[in-house]
This record gives structure tokens, C-alpha cells and sequence, in this order.
């Protein structure tokens, strides 16, 4: 999309030298412009080559952004029961491309419609249009990653589809101009970041993976169920 851009912009420039003999002010400010939103474009689907973190035991984060939220909540949709919630709010100068933050296999994935309420707001999670991602993990957790569109963001890409098998920081989608990321985790993770802190997809981890507490009567070594 980029190069597209780019294209048109040096077509309409051709274009202009071609039919336009005398140059005025306005001239040059129309071909300013078109270079100036190119940039801006060329910002938002920038996909810069970085050296990744590679963890089994952490979640790494799923975008770059801002955390503007670490609390407890009951998460409905895949989890379906209490767990934390971590939100990470990208503003227009961050790399909007999203990766998957650990390996595992894709057992849900629902587009619903909403609002476009600013991202930052804490109701945008529920009320603006969403991508859910349910993850379960090699170890038989569950965790659920929503790309949340804003103001300005109005169009969500995700790759994922069910059955998949994925890998940690393989890239799952992108929010076109915007605008936050939320990561639903089992309450006994421990998390490895506060509120805002600056966190890039693919190098910061968000969180460490622990074994869920072992009820009482059951062995130390019992397996997760697979239910």
C-alpha cells in the first residue's frame, strides 16, 4: 500500500509538471501536502526489522503502544471467567502491525461490530468495534487478544483462523490507524509491566507464564484440563 501511495503521489506530480506551466503557491502547497500525508501513511503501515524476543516462559507484547490499563476483570467471549486484563493504547507515531505474543493454537476468533469511542477510554474494550483471538497455550491456558479500533482506526485485520498453530511474534493482523491491544490472561501470571510503560511488539514482555494454583486434594503434577 505504501508503494501504491507513493505512485499516485509522483503520477499526480508528473501529471502537474505536464499540464501546468506557471507554477503558483498553491501548486506547490497541493504537492507539500500529498508528500506529507505519504509520510504520515508510510508511518502507520511500517513494518521495521527488529531483533525479537524469544521466550517460551513470557508474554511477549502484541504491539507497540503505551500501557494505559493492568486490571482484574471477567472476560466473557473465550476465558469466560475472571482474569487480568492488560491494555496497551497505540497513538499514530507507533508500529500498528500486531503479533501473537506466545505459541499456541487458535480456538476462536469473532469480528464485532461498535462504536469508535476514544481508544483510551476504558468501556472502548467492550463497546467499540473488536477482533477477539482466543490462544491456548502449549501448556493448555487460555489467553484472548483483542484489537480494539478508535477514533480514527476503522479497520481491523487479522490473520488468524481456528485450528491454526502459531508461532510466538508471528505477525496476526494490523488496526489501520489506531489503536489499542488488550490481553486477557489467567489472574496467577505475574506481570512484568506497569502502567505507562512503552512497550514494543515482538521485544517486550508483558508477562510471566506460571502453572494455575493446584486445588486442594489434587497432585502437584496434575495436568490442565483440556476442556
Amino acid at each position: 500500500m505504501i508503494l501504491w501511495m507513493l505512485a499516485v503521489v509522483l503520477v499526480i506530480y508528473a501529471a502537474m509538471i505536464f499540464f501546468v506551466q506557471h507554477w503558483t503557491v498553491f501548486h506547490y502547497l497541493f504537492i507539500t501536502i500529498l508528500l506529507v500525508f505519504w509520510v504520515l501513511v508510510a508511518l502507520f503501515f511500517r513494518i521495521p526489522r527488529r531483533i525479537f524476543t524469544n521466550n517460551s516462559q513470557c508474554l511477549i507484547s502484541p504491539a507497540d503502544g503505551t500501557v494505559v490499563a493492568i486490571e482484574e476483570t471477567i472476560e466473557k467471549e473465550y476465558i469466560k471467567g475472571e482474569c487480568l486484563q492488560i491494555s496497551i493504547f497505540m497513538n499514530g507515531t507507533d508500529v500498528h502491525v500486531n503479533r501473537y505474543p506466545v505459541d499456541g493454537v487458535v480456538e476462536y476468533t469473532k469480528f464485532k461490530r461498535g462504536n469508535y469511542f476514544v481508544a483510551s477510554y476504558p468501556k472502548s474494550s467492550d463497546l467499540n468495534e473488536h477482533h477477539s483471538t482466543g490462544l491456548r497455550l502449549d501448556d493448555g491456558q487460555r489467553i484472548l487478544i483483542r484489537q480494539v479500533a478508535g477514533t480514527m482506526a476503522r479497520r481491523i485485520v487479522c490473520y488468524a483462523h481456528e485450528g491454526e498453530r502459531v508461532r510466538q511474534n508471528q505477525e496476526m493482523g494490523f488496526i489501520k490507524f489506531g489503536s489499542r491491544v488488550d490481553l486477557f490472561v489467567p489472574k496467577h501470571f505475574v506481570i512484568d509491566v506497569n502502567v505507562q510503560d512503552t512497550v514494543r511488539n515482538a521485544i517486550s514482555p508483558i508477562c510471566t507464564i506460571t502453572p494455575p494454583p493446584v486445588p486442594d486434594g489434587q497432585p502437584a503434577d496434575a495436568t490442565i484440563s483440556q476442556s
